[in-house]
């Protein structure tokens, strides 16, 4: 083994209790979006890296922003740690802000406990965890530079940010819009043994579906908002079995899909329904143009709107989230990823893309290469992230933050 990255892993060894300590006090502090309120959770997180005598960069998002996007408070933080001349920039990107617990928990959300080497709460998994990895492995790699003498070329940045849930235009968007960094690498927050090199897009719509109210027993007098709205459903329903015979290039990513995910209308029993509100969410492969999806989906529902006599449709775009395609020029970070997440894992470590969207996408489109990478179980499902026991196991929590300060380490020496 190379002597450095011995050291490394020794490193991570000796303080993991202190990292595991870290993570229980992040997740402790809810940063539930909605209704995002997670100005509090990044002054506690500024509050734990202050003693390292770290300079943390608090970024407010303007409060009339955040609230335009349905949120309460954010501000971003940024880590910055220069080094000797002459390497990259490296950022490491880990979102904050995260899905309400909801039901079905038999530990605390917000307890952090430990329980059988996992470690329970909302967030514990995506991404509060990598708060740590990636704090952690930077640690790591300062101190084994002084005690080899050795110094990093370069620099370090972390990007702890707090709108990924609502698209991440306030985050990562937010601090790449106003210059405030322009990174050289990025490794994002992960949530599986693989190196994830590219996501699908998403797009999200709001569907209003406008009839005429009427008493229930002289249904005649009015227009059923909710048949209409039925109609559009069959028709999406449809159109997501099409979806299936459209297949990505990219290994991890299937074909596209539709969801729709709430379903608002009526006022009681005995009332002809005027009004139904749709929302749903496509997602989009790589291949795809999000602006001739989006075309095709508004010129379906208008059709099967107009089928049923009465009916209007109002459409709003919620959300558009571009893909984030394989970009080759990440190749030596995966590169490392790879090779040190074998080394540490003792399996191979494939490369992959994934049906998610993150906030990565944000990154891509400022030009930086890119890599999804940290703490996390073989797959999403397994540690119940955006479900109820969120877990993140502790050995995968220590191997992870290896594998990121052994690449650290190996690109801010390259010659």
């Amino acid at each position: 083994m190379n002597p450095a990255h011995e050291r490394l892993d020794a490193w991570v060894d000796a303080h993991f209790d202190e990292q595991v300590r870290l993570l229980q006090e992040l997740v402790r502090v809810p940063t539930d979006t909605p209704p995002g309120n997670n100005a509090p959770h990044a002054e506690l997180t500024a509050e734990l890296i202050a003693p390292l005598g770290w300079a943390v960069e608090k970024h407010p998002v303007p409060a009339d922003e955040v609230k335009a996007h349905g949120l309460q408070s954010i501000t971003n933080l940024i880590v910055r740690r220069r080094y000797a001349p002459g390497g990259p920039t490296i950022a490491l990107n880990a979102h904050g802000d995260v899905v309400p617990p909801g039901e079905g928990w038999t530990h605390d959300p917000y307890g952090g406990e430990v329980v059988d080497g996992k470690l329970y709460g909302r967030a514990a998994a995506v991404s509060k965890s990598d708060f740590t990895t990636y704090l952690h492995a930077v640690r790591a790699l300062e101190a084994v530079c002084d005690a080899l003498g050795a110094p990093a070329r370069g620099g370090v940045e972390l990007h702890f940010t707090y709108d990924e849930e609502f698209g991440g235009e306030l985050g990562p968007g937010w601090l790449l819009s106003h210059g405030l960094t322009k990174p050289d690498l990025l490794i994002a927050a992960g949530f599986s043994y693989q190196v994830v090199i590219a996501h699908n897009g998403c797009l999200q719509l709001e569907v209003t579906v406008l009839g005429e109210m009427a008493h229930a027993a002289i249904p005649h007098t009015g227009i059923d908002a909710l048949q209409g709205a039925v109609a559009i459903l069959n028709a999406l329903y449809r159109q997501n079995d099409l979806y299936k015979g459209v297949t990505s290039g990219v290994p991890g990513i299937t074909h596209p899909y539709l969801n729709v995910g709430r379903i608002e209308g009526g006022t009681n029993t005995n009332v002809v329904p005027g009004k139904v509100v749709l929302k749903l969410d496509r997602r989009m492969i790589p291949e795809e143009d999000p602006a001739q999806v989006e075309a095709d989906l508004r010129r379906l529902i208008s059709e099967a709107a107009a089928a049923v006599p009465g009916i209007r449709v109002e459409i709003r775009r919620l959300l558009l989230a571009h893909a984030w395609k394989p970009d080759p020029r990440n190749a030596a970070l995966v590169a490392a990823l790879q090779r040190h997440g074998q080394a540490v894992f003792g399996e191979p470590i494939p490369t992959s893309g994934t049906p998610l969207y993150t906030d990565v996408r944000l990154y891509g489109a400022a030009g930086v290469p890119a890599a999804i990478y940290g703490a996390g179980p073989r797959t999403v499902r397994e540690s119940n992230a955006k479900r109820a026991d969120e877990h993140i196991v502790l050995d995968d929590l220590r191997r992870a933050t290896k594998v990121v300060a052994r690449t650290l380490f190996d690109l801010l020496h390259q010659e």
